[in-house]
């Protein structure tokens, strides 16, 4: 069967084009298993978690008896109480063992019969499950490692609190009693915040019987070297002509490696795009212009990653300002785990830190919360009527004319803002533009904010259409010697994208200022400046 790139479920090398796991694995087994260390795999969804727990039973199953569970296999119903969850467990784990001949040749038949004989005792608890697993850990042949997946799935309820207690007062007297060597739980919400998941508005919220846990520091983001070892193996296989290097490059500026966008981006490349009248040929697919339209797929996709990503920030409302913070303000908010917020941010995988500031994890992620945030805004937005008024000017033989856009946007602006102050320009003036672009380029197009050059004062806007690229830098005026500062830095950002010209819009506070747009000569580029 032919290998392919795979979005739904988790991945396997021998059907699937994925990222080789062997480094990763490695490292896990040495500095966590072999350790005898509990410890979580909390990443946001679709992140390789269980790709990486599935890779890691068939990794370690030579030196250790692995259980590996998935508690979405248990349903809601088997953790109601402590009974119903000790028969669902066990009822889970005879599965497991009729099915694995490993398990079966390294566990104890005993030990293993006197587990399922719980279900049929009158008195059914937690501590009599423990018992049974404790005799079966100090008979196995090989240290038994248990890892659960989708914890997340069992955290409401106060019964999996329970369980973990029972595996912390386990670890804490290991020298006494046996128990397992090493317990591995995976999901998005960290162990820490399940009581938060329990009674959001508790005082005892962060308390949490699973502080025994080592802190795990693997990175599962994908590198640009990893990327373009997985497209080296697509090319050998398709013969694309592709630059492997420059694409796998392009695919991690967009994703940061987010394993599932990475895979997404590249599922569309392989199975969509062949079937586009613009992309015939297959090395035209695997190029910038095919990755930038394969982004522009996702973005007006319903994919359950993006819904996700909605509906937490419509329940935690001080994250959803946070980023809107960052998108819309430029704001340099420092990294501090401890506030909430920005805990959230990191624990659901929307933010990370970047040289020590917070910034949105990925372009993707940027460019779907903009989407949202400004479709949100445009119902209430007279800039987002104004540029769906005027959109038909902006257009000619298919190519967009950024020059006109910014007349008319400076036009708008002027009229309607003029005379509001600095600290209202400051907080919206950036957000305006993005609001009134927004309907022009809308279905055919996309918007991203350059995170590197993004501050308080400066933030740039990379607009695709059509394969092309335009770059508007969108700052507020700190005088003469800082606006030639920052034309300066334009010229030089045009380098990155070959470009020859660039776009700036300025918004002055000067009195004195002169409205308008201007053309200027830097050296070979010519830089559009327009000033509101």
């Amino acid at each position: 069967m032919r290998r392919y790139f795979n979005t739904e479920g988790w991945c396997r090398p021998d059907r699937h084009y994925m990222v080789r796991l062997d480094e990763r694995l490695d490292k896990v087994k040495r500095l966590y298993v072999d350790r005898e260390k509990y410890f979580v795999i909390n990443r946001g969804r679709q992140y390789g978690k269980t790709t990486t727990l599935k890779a890691l039973a068939e990794y370690l199953k030579d030196d250790y008896t692995v259980i590996a569970m998935d508690f979405q296999r248990i349903s809601s119903a088997g953790f109601a109480d402590e009974k119903v969850f000790v028969i669902s467990f066990v009822e889970y784990l005879e599965k497991i063992h009729s099915g694995q001949k490993i398990l079966r040749e390294n566990i104890s038949a005993e030990a293993f019969q006197e587990l399922v004989s719980l279900k049929e005792k009158e008195r059914v608890s937690l501590d009599k499950l423990f018992y049974a697993l404790s005799e079966i850990c100090g008979t196995a042949k090989k240290p038994v490692v248990l890892m659960v997946d989708e914890v997340d799935n069992a955290s409401n309820n106060q019964v999996f609190i329970d369980f973990l207690a029972q595996l912390r007062g386990y670890y804490l007297d290991r020298e006494n009693v046996a128990t397992f060597h090493s317990v591995i739980l995976a999901g998005v919400y960290d162990i820490k915040n399940l009581k938060l998941k329990i009674r959001p508005d508790s005082e005892h919220q962060y308390n949490s019987p699973w502080n025994i846990a080592a802190d795990f520091d693997i990175v599962m983001s994908f590198s640009a070297g990893q990327i373009r070892e997985m497209l080296e193996e697509y090319e050998s296989d398709n013969l694309t002509g592709m630059d492997v290097e420059t694409v796998a490059e392009e695919i991690y500026q967009y994703t940061s490696g987010y394993p599932y966008l990475v895979s997404a981006v590249c599922k569309i490349l392989d199975e969509k795009l062949p079937e586009y009248e613009a992309f015939e040929e297959k090395k035209s697919i695997w190029s910038r212009e095919g990755i930038a339209e394969a982004v522009r797929i996702i973005l007006n996709e319903k994919l359950s990653l993006f819904e996700s990503l909605t509906r937490q920030l419509d329940i935690y409302k001080d994250l959803r300002a946070l980023i809107e913070e960052i998108l819309y303000q430029g704001k340099k908010i420092p990294f501090n785990p401890y506030v909430k917020s920005v805990n959230l941010g990191l624990m659901f995988g929307y933010l990370k830190e970047n040289d020590g500031r917070i910034v949105v994890a990925n372009r993707i992620f940027e460019m779907s919360l903009m989407n949202m945030l400004i479709t949100e805004e445009s119902l209430k937005s007279d800039a987002f009527r104004c540029g769906e008024r005027d959109k038909n000017q902006f257009i000619a033989d298919g190519r967009l004319n950024m020059e006109r856009v910014l007349e008319k946007f400076v036009e708008y602006f002027h009229d309607v803002y003029g005379e509001n102050g600095e600290r209202f320009v400051e907080s919206y003036g950036r957000k305006f533009f993005l609001l009134y672009l927004k309907p022009i380029i809308n279905g055919t197009g996309n918007y991203y904010l350059e995170a590197q050059t993004r501050d308080a004062g400066r933030t740039d806007v990379i607009v695709d259409y059509l394969g092309e690229q335009f770059v508007v830098e969108m700052k507020i005026w700190r005088g003469n010697e800082y606006n030639e500062r920052g034309e300066r830095q334009l010229s030089e950002y045009l380098d990155y994208y070959h470009l020859k010209k660039g776009y700036m819009l300025s918004f002055s506070f000067n009195k004195k200022k002169e409205v308008g747009v201007r053309t200027i000569q830097m050296g070979d580029k010519q830089i559009i400046e327009a000033v509101v």
